[in-house]
């Protein structure tokens, strides 16, 4: 999400925890353009977000590395943020692009005007565009933007929530015990706080009357402090908190902080007003339920003031000296000030909604967007032949593949996946192997160093990782099927057919490995990584192209749960296959495993660090994250990585810097570590042990038991 400044953020920040809480899993980013809005949002979102940043000025090369680095499937810009290379890039990459809470102003609609035939290209790449009201869609309209994508959404500043004070600055006001208290908010310049200050001479004669003037931009806060000091005025500053005579002034010269103190005023001028800025937002008072005092300028809030002029939801004036009357006035008679504030509440109350709007849109929008990233431009052009080859090769070996398929007795089921590392297909395996009749396990044997072309093991074989591979080393240590492991997978299921009596197949990473036929090919499809970017190795990790989803019989998403575009996928999953049914998978910890050679299960320390060698390493980051976990420090490794002593030693010295007392991993990883170095670490090591589990499984395995004959 983009919000330019301090407003843009205290807008957002209500949808910002609304989207939290509806996309749980999705890591959210926060760019801001000011240091205003930057410290504000640090103050404000800092714990909801994953990231706050600079949003990078918008050249093409600058846009492209963020984006590339965030990989988000979704920006959205708040009010009228338009950047043309943040929003092309967007849209190349194939995310989602929403604008929301727009608006266009008296003063800037001149400009627009004469820039439309530049704004009309630009404002055709968003997916929707959402205007607070229906003048400000008809100016967008006007400007270029396509009238079917541009329509009302309301205005967020009604969905606004107050938060409390700061503890230390109510306890100094609650010290202090002003009679009466009136905030000039968000003072503007060339001399909007000399107005103020004018008004304040005259309603300061007497009582303890606290004035607290908060100018709108940070630079002057300075220059404000001169002006009160030059005029006699007694005052403190919120960042010097000191004695304070009154009547006298607090001069606010804070960020993020003055929403929440209108609560605490019996008047509330708004600043930008009585000069001609065009005026700011009065819902943050009205919802405090406080007379707001307004000058004639809200040209940039036109519609909001119309609706609390009709209401009579605010008091008008025209200068300093109208400004102290009203003032006066609503402090002399508490019964009109209530009123007042009471129907500004009201007011504001009665425009709430477009919190929901902006979400529902944000869904709908999210839900249809996968994006896919490329590599920079001069590597694209170096390996796009490099992925033209790998597809000609891809196909002219399935073809020899087909000439020379053999069949063994037992109906095989193949597992495997369209794209380069891993998608979860041993936990998969193993899920299958417990609910399948007599099972029986296919695998290569990725790494391995046997000799023999062959080797067919029985459940629970004492093999070494360098013997037989690390994943089958998995299924071994399993216990529920014997491992047959070789690249002459034919050959290999022979001898298990001979060995053991088994009545099922397991194929291992088999959709590529045409030479076996199969029962039941199923395709896996990773929900952290789906589809390999779209593009064929080395361009992106597919395998093979997208269309030979096509003759999959059953697809299988995995790390569903942790996934965060299960409609998109299943959607592109229709592209190519519209026949076979799809199923949701995640797996579950069941718990710690201490490598130690003992097998017994433990309970790491809370101070732990984490390695891992996998295909797709954050899969193992989510599930640490899914239970809590938060490592101290972490590292991860290639796929099916083979651990050195001396990488170990290490390991554990960045954990030990870092303040760990054990090292997390997974038990591939444990399975790769070296087996004589288990004396020699000064902390201990865990594996996390887990398991598949399949939404509406029984449907799953009905339909493969269909398919293998096994079910008439």
């Amino acid at each position: 999400m983009h919000a330019v400044s301090v407003g843009e953020v205290l807008t957002i920040a209500p949808l910002v925890s609304k989207l939290r809480a509806e996309f749980p899993r999705s890591p959210l980013y926060l760019s801001t353009t000011t240091a205003a809005g930057y410290a504000t949002a640090h103050q404000k979102l800092g714990p909801t977000v994953n990231g706050i940043f600079y949003i990078p000025v918008d050249f093409v090369w600058a846009v492209r590395r963020v984006l590339r680095t965030l990989r988000p499937s979704l920006v959205v810009v708040a009010e009228t943020e338009i950047w043309p290379n943040l929003f092309r890039e967007t849209r190349r990459i194939g995310a989602g692009l929403v604008m929301l809470n727009g608006r266009i102003s008296d003063r800037a609609l001149p400009r627009y005007r004469a820039l439309r035939g530049f704004f009309r290209h630009v404002l055709r790449l968003p997916d929707v565009i959402l205007t607070q009201d229906e003048a400000l869609r008809d100016r967008f309209v006007e400007i270029g933007a396509p009238p079917e994508t541009t329509r009302e959404g309301g205005n967020l500043k009604y969905d606004f929530e107050l938060g409390p004070p700061p503890a230390d600055l109510r306890a100094y006001l609650e010290q202090l015990a002003p009679a009466q208290v009136l905030i000039a908010a968000s003072t503007m310049p060339p001399d909007e706080e000399d107005t103020v200050i004018s008004a304040w001479r005259e309603l300061a004669v007497n009582g303890r009357r606290l004035l607290i003037l908060a100018p709108r931009k940070p630079e002057r806060f300075d220059l404000v402090a001169g002006k009160l000091q030059a005029a006699g005025i007694p005052f403190v500053r919120r960042t010097a908190l000191g004695i304070l005579r009154l009547p006298g002034v607090l001069l606010l010269d804070s960020i993020g902080e003055l929403s929440s103190l209108f609560a605490l005023a019996d008047v509330v001028f708004m600043g930008g007003t009585l000069v001609t800025w065009g005026g700011h937002n009065i819902l943050e008072p009205a919802f405090a339920s406080r007379p707001v005092v307004m000058g004639p300028y809200m040209q940039n809030f036109r519609q909001m003031a119309a609706d609390f002029r009709h209401a009579d939801a605010c008091v008008e004036v025209q200068d300093a000296h109208g400004l102290a009357q009203a003032v006066e006035r609503l402090w002399s008679d508490p019964a009109l000030a209530r009123q007042i504030g009471e129907r500004a509440l009201r007011c504001a109350e009665s425009k709430r909604g477009a919190l929901n709007r902006a979400v529902a849109e944000i869904r709908r929008v999210y839900e249809r967007r996968l994006p896919r990233y490329r590599p920079m431009l001069p590597a694209l052009l170096l390996l796009l032949p490099l992925s033209w080859l790998w597809k000609c090769g891809g196909a002219w070996k399935r073809s020899r593949s087909l000439a020379t398929v053999r069949s063994l007795r037992t109906p095989v089921v193949s597992v495997g996946n369209l794209t380069m590392g891993g998608t979860g297909k041993t936990p998969f395996v193993l899920y299958l192997a417990e609910h399948l009749p007599k099972p029986g396990i296919l695998t290569r044997g990725y790494g391995r160093t046997s000799a023999r072309d062959v080797l067919v093991l029985p459940p629970g074989a004492k093999e070494t990782a360098l013997q037989t591979g690390d994943e089958p080393q998995i299924f071994l240590r399993s216990g529920l099927a014997p491992v047959a492991i070789g690249a002459d997978r034919f050959e290999a299921g022979r001898l298990l057919e001979q060995q053991f009596s088994v009545e099922t197949i397991l194929l291992d990473d088999g959709f590529q490995h045409a030479r076996l036929a199969r029962s039941a090919d199923i395709a896996l499809i990773d929900a952290l990584r789906p589809f390999g970017d779209g593009a064929l190795f080395p361009v992106g990790r597919l395998r093979e192209p997208l269309a030979a989803l096509g003759r999959a019989d059953i697809v299988v998403i995995t790390r569903s749960r942790e996934g965060r575009l299960l409609p998109a996928i299943e959607r592109e999953i229709r592209r190519h296959n519209l026949r076979a049914p799809i199923f949701h998978a995640w797996v579950e910890p069941v718990g710690w495993i201490k490598w130690s050679g003992e097998g017994a299960p433990g309970q790491p320390p809370e101070a732990a660090a984490a390695f891992c060698g996998l295909g797709n390493p954050g899969s193992f980051w989510s599930t640490l994250a899914e239970i809590g976990i938060r490592p101290l420090y972490s590292v991860d490794f290639s796929d099916h990585h083979r651990y050195k002593p001396q990488e170990l030693t290490r390991l554990m010295h960045h954990a030990a810097e870092a303040g760990a007392r054990a090292l997390l991993t997974t038990e591939k990883d444990a399975i790769n570590l070296p087996e004589d170095c288990g004396g020699l670490l000064p902390l201990p090591i865990y594996w996390l042990k887990i398991r598949t589990v399949v939404e509406n499984g029984e449907a799953l395995i009905l339909e493969i038991l269909r398919r293998t004959g096994h079910l008439k």
